[in-house]
């Protein structure tokens, strides 16, 4: 009886130190990410009886994301740089396309689905940006390179009650940098013109990264900033992406992005981009 229990004994410490040894040990470190894309646009005419114009169009983008996840933190940058220009008919190169966007956040894990965090983004473009009047034949410079340029930093609460879903909320200071294009940042009730405007306010950005099908990727950003001197007037910034890969290579783009903010502009601004092209994952 007693070499049954020594047996027994031996058999549940050896099949305890056997799930130990075989659970799942936490992946932390660095992981990093880099996808490149490229679509091409073009049409030509030559005594097309039905008319027309010859046009050609591109576009290039660079989206990455570099995360240090460890045992009570979180560190994430993620990098979004895109460029594109059309030609249509003798009307010359006009860009489709400008964007940088770098955001970073650092967040303490608590345990629980609130953690606190503390974040900083930055958005601008590369190169200038023309409105065209097409019946005088001429244009007009309205931003640059870093012409306006928007920083954000922000620190308060992280909420992720799905994998899916993630949305954080609190205060934030926002910086609008300009230099020979002030009207982004200048405050039309004040007799100067400030080329520089800072605000602080309250920030919300929820992130949604839902994979429908094995090929299809919904992903959307809503960024919400409200000044703490105007809480009425809400700048909004949303941009949603659906993506399918039709190969290994070829994917096509869905894109719509609407930024609503007063001092700019009194209407919605929407932009809608739907592409065929080629994605490159590099990282």
């Amino acid at each position: 009886m007693r070499k049954f229990l020594v047996f027994i004994l031996c058999l549940v410490a050896s099949s305890a130190y056997g799930q130990q040894d075989t659970a799942k040990v936490p992946d932390y470190g660095w992981k990093h990410s880099l996808v490149a894309g490229l679509t091409l646009t073009q049409v030509a005419f030559t005594n097309w009886a039905a008319g027309g114009q010859s046009a050609l169009s591109w576009t290039t983008s660079l989206e990455g994301k570099s995360a240090n996840d460890q045992q009570i933190t979180n560190w994430t940058t993620s990098y979004k740089f895109g460029f594109g220009q059309t030609r249509s008919g003798d009307q010359g190169l006009r860009k489709t396309d400008d964007k940088i966007d770098l955001e970073t956040i650092l967040t303490y894990k608590l345990g629980t689905y609130i953690n606190p965090y503390a974040a900083a983004t930055f958005k601008s473009q590369f190169a200038k940006g023309f409105t065209y009047n097409d019946d005088a034949g001429t244009k007009t410079a309205v931003s640059q390179f870093f012409d306006p340029a928007y920083l954000t930093q922000s620190a308060g609460v992280e909420y992720q009650p799905i994998p899916e879903v993630k949305t954080r909320f609190g205060a934030a200071v926002r910086e609008i940098i300009t230099s020979d294009f002030p009207s982004y940042a200048d405050d039309p009730n004040t007799p100067e013109i400030e080329k520089t405007s800072v605000d602080g306010g309250l920030e919300s950005v929820t992130n949604v990264e839902w994979k429908l099908e094995d090929n299809i990727l919904f992903t959307s950003k809503l960024e919400l900033f409200a000044p703490f001197d105007a809480l009425d007037e809400i700048v909004v910034r949303n941009d949603n992406t659906l993506a399918a890969k039709v190969s290994k290579y070829i994917t096509v783009i869905l894109n719509v992005q609407l930024i609503n903010e007063r001092r700019i502009t009194p209407r919605t601004q929407v932009k809608e981009t739907l592409a065929l092209g080629l994605s490159f994952t590099l990282l």
